[in-house]
Order: structure tokens, then sequence, then C-alpha cells
């Protein structure tokens, strides 16, 4: 696995109304990932038109298995007129951002897709650095300084009219957040034989839903040698990662592998916790220490895996600084995005041991036989579970808010978490694991299904009355778990990244505690060994 497969730089002097030449430099780089060859970029043409395209098309334009996806958005964007090209983007599904010079207006648009799963950046001009620069990370070629980037809103699609500098914003034609239900349709009902028959045919929905969007995610990817993985799953042994996992089996040949990317970290916090709870004895061996619950997890939903789809192979991967994910993750700068972003960095690494089993045929529970060897994933593509639980109400502040002000309350919660995804996870995420030559995929944030979610009633997705301990939080999603035979993994409770993988307060200091605490200044750090992970496999 590597990449970029091409890069280059293309340069276009552009005249103002007063006289002045300005220059654009235009910068692209390609990880091959559509098409039957490699497509450099900046796509041109003769008519000095550019486009510097990060994505994927999924939906709103045809694109065979041959061709290239962001060729054919060149050739739909140069056929529009200066005023339509927003029109172009509002049809299309699928991550992306881009920026998109046309000649003719002299105007410069950029932008991210509504749900902003591609990162974009922007730094204004300073005395040090007196140019306007638009990047999918502070860390490009010739970036003299980072502090002063900021993220582009996924709200609006931008434009610099280079002839007058002026920028100028123009709101998406699909929304970005796309609304939930009417709340004054919303009643206080809940799940009973009044509605059984409208939730089994929720469920069933659901999944035609959720599997056409991961079939859309995974069947365009391009084989990788006999005996490689095209795909991996960020895999923490959870409904939302196993459900994703099992569906993506559906739609790949059954003699292909799927990596199943699980993370573990050696917490020094939480081996001093260990030691003082066993009388300072040290913890008994290397396995012990990154037994961590996403790793048990993690065993356990693979096994239950091989059991639903024998013949294929599952490779669980498990894997082995911080100032570096810090750099790759700003603007984003809390504890909280520095505790996500270690887990995401090594799991999309995926450097590290798999654990493969010596008899596939041995049952469940039998003693098979395994052995561990050293692995490393070469999966492009890794499909993410992100979005489940703002979608259908996964986070116990759901039920606190349908405590405090019921259903409408609710609705506002659920509304809100959607709006800063963006904002705050998504950029960040692809920054990380962007770093790794990889490209992450949501089929939970599939704009046609996030419609078809939002478009269920409330009381059909979650049941916030039940006990705060109990498994009401992503109802829906557990039945459909069930439905699909996942009935180990449907009965899992929700666990935080960061503390499944024991990657959130890796240090005593007690300014680090808390998750939304602003980390201190990049110059400053703690020592790498703290970040020290194991990104575990096993194998079937």
């Amino acid at each position: 696995m590597t990449g970029p497969d091409s890069c280059r730089t293309l340069r276009r002097s552009v005249l103002t109304s007063e006289g002045v030449v300005w220059e654009l430099d235009l910068f692209a780089s390609v990880l091959h990932l559509r098409g039957d060859h490699i497509v450099d970029q900046p796509h041109e043409n003769e008519s000095g038109d550019v486009l510097c395209w990060n994505g994927e098309i999924f939906q709103g334009i045809p694109v065979n298995s041959e061709e290239n996806d962001g060729s054919k958005l060149f050739q739909e964007l140069t056929r529009a007129p200066g005023s339509d090209i927003t029109a172009v983007f509002a049809r299309l599904e699928g991550p992306y951002a881009f920026a998109f010079f046309q000649s003719s207006t002299r105007k410069l648009y950029f932008g991210r897709d509504p749900m902003g799963r591609r990162s974009l950046l922007t730094r204004a001009p300073t005395p040090n650095c007196p140019w306007y620069t638009i990047a999918s990370t502070s860390l490009g070629p010739g970036s003299p300084s980072s502090e002063s980037f900021d993220e582009v809103s996924a709200e609006h699609l931008y434009c610099i009219d280079l002839s007058v500098l002026s920028l100028h914003r123009a709101r998406h034609s699909l929304n970005r957040c796309l609304p939930f239900e009417d709340k004054a349709k919303t009643t206080n009902a809940r799940i009973s034989d009044v509605y059984f028959d409208q939730f089994r045919e929720t469920v069933d929905e659901f999944v035609r839903r959720l599997s056409e969007a991961v079939e859309r995610q995974v069947t365009n990817i391009p084989p990788r040698s006999v005996g490689q993985a095209r795909l991996a799953v960020l895999f923490s042994g959870g409904i939302d990662s196993a459900i994703v996992a099992f569906l993506a089996h559906r739609y790949l040949p059954l003699d292909e592998p799927i990596d199943l990317l699980n993370v573990a970290f050696e917490n020094p916090r939480e081996l001093e916790n260990k030691k003082r709870a066993r009388g300072n004895k040290p913890v008994d061996s290397l396995e012990n220490i990154y037994l961590v619950p996403d790793r048990v997890t993690g065993f356990e939903g693979v096994e239950e895996l091989r059991t639903l789809c024998p013949g294929r192979r599952w490779n669980f991967e498990s894997s082995r600084t911080r100032s570096h994910v810090e750099d790759l993750m700003f603007p984003s700068r809390t504890v909280m995005d520095l505790s996500l972003a270690l887990a995401l960095y090594f799991a999309s690494r995926g450097v590290g041991t798999i654990r493969d089993v010596v008899d596939p045929n041995a049952s469940e529970g039998s003693g098979r036989k395994t052995r561990t060897v050293d692995y490393t994933c070469d999966a492009r593509v890794l499909l993410s579970g992100l979005g489940s639980d703002e979608l259908l109400g996964g986070y116990s502040r759901h039920k606190l808010s349908f405590m405090t002000g019921s259903w409408p309350a609710l609705l506002d919660e659920l509304q809100l978490d959607l709006d800063r995804l963006p904002s705050r996870n998504l950029g960040r995420d692809d920054r990380v694991i962007s770093s790794n030559a990889r490209e992450t995929r949501y089929p939970f944030l599939d704009l046609s299904f996030v419609a078809f979610a939002a478009s269920v009633p409330v009381f059909l997705k979650m049941d916030p009355t039940m006990d705060m301990n109990g498994v009401g939080d992503k109802l829906l999603l557990r039945e459909a778990a069930r439905s699909l035979g996942l009935v180990k993994a449907a009965s899992r409770r929700k666990r935080a990244m960061q503390f499944g993988s024991r990657s959130a307060r890796m240090t005593e200091n007690a300014e680090e505690r808390r998750g939304d605490t602003t980390l201190g200044s990049r110059t400053h750090r703690d020592n790498p060994k703290n970040s020290q992970a194991q990104v575990a496999s096993g194998g079937s």
C-alpha cells in the first residue's frame, strides 16, 4: 500500500479589472480508486479550466467501472455556465472537497460535500505568507505555517472572483443537515402492538437502504493483487462496525479477504492503576496490556462474522507520534480530538499482527488453533460506522434530552449532533486517515440513507424511556442487526472509541483530563512513548 499514485502542479495567471496579474498555483495528488487507469490531476482543458478533486461520486452523475469520476465531473463543470456550478454539485452524493477554476469568468469555486466528509482548510494572507491558501491539510507542500488555518464550513460552496478579489458563498441546494421529521407530528407513542407492523416494515426498509449505501461504496474499488484485501473496516466489534462489515461481505467476491482494523493502546495511566490494584506487581504479559475493551469485543465480533459468513477470510488486525498526530488533526485541537485522532491514526496505518486461524473449519469454541503473524493492511478504502449514533440516538445525552424536554428536546439534540459532524469529526478524521494514503467511506452518512433515516419517526429509532443502562439506544439498528443474524453484536452496549481503545487520558496531566480542554502549544509535546499502540487483527 503506497500513495499517492501521481501528483503535479499547474499555474494560471489571472488579470484583474485593475490590470494586476495574480498567480494561481493548483496542486493535486491522486490515490487511484476509480476507473481502469490512473488519471493525473489537476484536470485541465484547452480553455484554461482546472479542477482539483478529492472525492468520490456514488450518485448524481453516471460513472461506470472503467471511468474516472473526477473526469466526468470536470466535463459537467466545463459545460455549465457560472451560475449553474452549484447546481452540478447539488446533484452529487459522495464525499468530496474540490477547487475549480473557471477561466472564462476568472472565478475560483471551492467547498466540501454537504456532510463534510472530506477535509478542506483555508488560510488568509499574512505579512509572512502573503497568499491565500486552500488545502486539504495544513501540512501541504510549501506550507510555511499551519497555525492560521481554518476549516471550511460545509454549509456553503464558495466562490472567489479573482477579477475583483471578492468572496461569495452560496448555500448547498441540498441541505447539509437533512432535517428530522416534523416535530409537530411527533407523539409520545412507544412501540406497542399498534406500531409493531410499522416497526417490522421499517426494519426491513432500514436494512435495504443501508445495504444499498454499502454496495455503492464498495463495489467500485479496484481489486488488489490475489490474496490482498481491497477493503478494510474500522472494527471495534460493536454493532455499527459489525453490521457494516457484514453488509460489505455481500458485495465483494468470497475469495477476497476483508481486513478488520482494531486498535489498542498501552495507556500508562491505566497501567499504573492496574499495578496499584495488584499491589504494585507488574502486569502479567504484553497481551494483558493490550486487552482493552474494544479488543475484547473485536475478537468476539470477528468470531460471529466467521460463523455467519463461512468461506470469507476476515483479517482481524491489531497494531503497535503524538506530535505528528496533533499536526495532522489541526485546526482541531482539544484533548478529545487527540484521543480520537490517535486511535484513527494507528488503526488506519494498518501495521501490526493478525491472529491467524490454522484450521478455519474448526467450530467456534472447540479450541481453534491460532498463530500470530506480522501483517500490513493493503486496502486503500476503509469503511466506518460513524453517523449511526447521531441518526439513531446512540448517546446517553439523547436520553437525558428526552428526560428534560420530551420528544422535541430529543429531536433538537439529534439535529445538533448531525449538524456539527463536519466541524467536530469528519474533517479531522479525513486529515488523519488520509495521511496514511487511505480513504474513509461512511455508509451511515450516505445522503440517500440519511434522508431515509431522517424520515423515520423518532420513536421507531430509539426508546429513550428505557433505563439509562438499557439498550434502548439505536433500537432500530439493533433490531436490524438481529434480523441479519448478528445477535451478539446487537446486544453490545455503546462504548466511545477513545475509551474502548484506551486512547483517552493517556497522561496524569490534570489539565488534559477533560475532553474539551484545548491542547497546549504544539511546540511543547508530551513524550511520544505515551502514544504507543498495538493495532491488532486476527485472521481466518
